[in-house]
């Protein structure tokens, strides 16, 4: 939770930032032909609570006590059957949809159970977006696109900067098989643009279309093999895929060693080419390229 209504963002002097008063939240048991109800289940009754600027509070209980239910019923995703809430001074519980969307930006949940929380057929990308895109956040869907793409960058680089043992390994399984010649990225854009070198992007078809390196060839890994004759001889071939922890690149440029391609592994993926300021290529639904930059 952020403040977001007294002088300097705090709550007044003095004030809790969450206060909870009497909250109850009761569901109707529903019994016979008509669905009539024969009584309620108390999920939450009477709970108070008051959380000040700084502090964190842990709600403990037994599976089925209601801790999430309360939760719930604080962010009204649920509507309370009894009882006040007030975030920063303000009243939840009286807010207007309008003026509690936007209270939540301040204020949300976490579910502690990935599976119940992020949807498997979204993208890890799509899914940090989401907020964004339902609270306006940026000026367009480019501009939260790049900073869902500086957020995982960042992640990335607090990784790399934690945990070097990975970074050793990743070193070691690359040297091994000779893919980790350094490829200076303005340079590699000049030799594109002069017809010297193909770029090759070898993840799904999808994530090409999601953003790619301008005037990369999409053929997924899969699809490598038998498409060679989309693939000049007489040009160096410079693979990429999802960045440095990627072995599809690596696995790609292996195969075209092997038949006489001269190839080479671009460590940056879309996400650190992005990141650095190099120019995006995306493709919308009539296939057409928009440049992201």
């Amino acid at each position: 939770m952020s403040p977001g209504g007294g002088p300097g963002g705090a709550p007044p002097r003095g004030g809790p930032l969450l206060e909870v008063t009497d909250l109850a939240k009761h569901f109707p048991i529903r019994s016979g032909v008509f669905s009539g109800v024969s009584g309620w289940v108390r999920a939450v009754d009477g709970v108070s609570l008051s959380i000040a600027q700084g502090e964190t509070l842990a709600l403990v209980g037994e599976s089925g006590s209601g801790k999430t239910t309360t939760g719930r019923c604080i962010l009204r995703l649920l509507e309370p059957t009894a009882g006040t809430v007030r975030f920063d001074g303000a009243d939840l519980l009286a807010l207007p949809p309008r003026a509690m969307r936007k209270m939540r930006r301040q204020i949300q949940i976490i579910f502690q159970d990935p599976y119940g929380s992020l949807n498997p057929r979204m993208r890890a990308g799509t899914i940090v977006r989401e907020p964004l895109d339902i609270h306006r956040i940026g000026a367009n869907r480019g501009e939260r696109d790049d900073r869902v793409a500086a957020l995982f960058h960042a992640l990335r680089e607090l990784s790399d900067s934690r945990l070097a043992e990975i970074e050793r390994t990743k070193r070691t399984f690359l040297q091994e098989r000779g893919t980790l010649e350094p490829v200076d990225r303005r340079a590699l854009i000049a030799r594109v643009r002069a017809g010297q070198v193909t770029v090759l992007d070898v993840r799904p078809r999808d994530e090409y279309r999601a953003g790619h390196i301008r005037g990369a060839l999409s053929i997924p890994l899969a699809e490598l093999r038998r498409r060679f004759s989309e693939l000049p001889r007489s040009r160096d071939i410079v693979a990429y895929c999802r960045g440095p922890y990627c072995v599809m690149a690596v696995e790609a440029v292996q195969i075209l060693r092997g038949h006489g391609f001269r190839a080479t592994r671009l460590e940056d993926g879309v996400l650190e080419w992005r990141a650095r300021g190099f120019d995006v290529a995306v493709e919308n639904s009539r296939s057409s390229k928009e440049s992201v930059t």
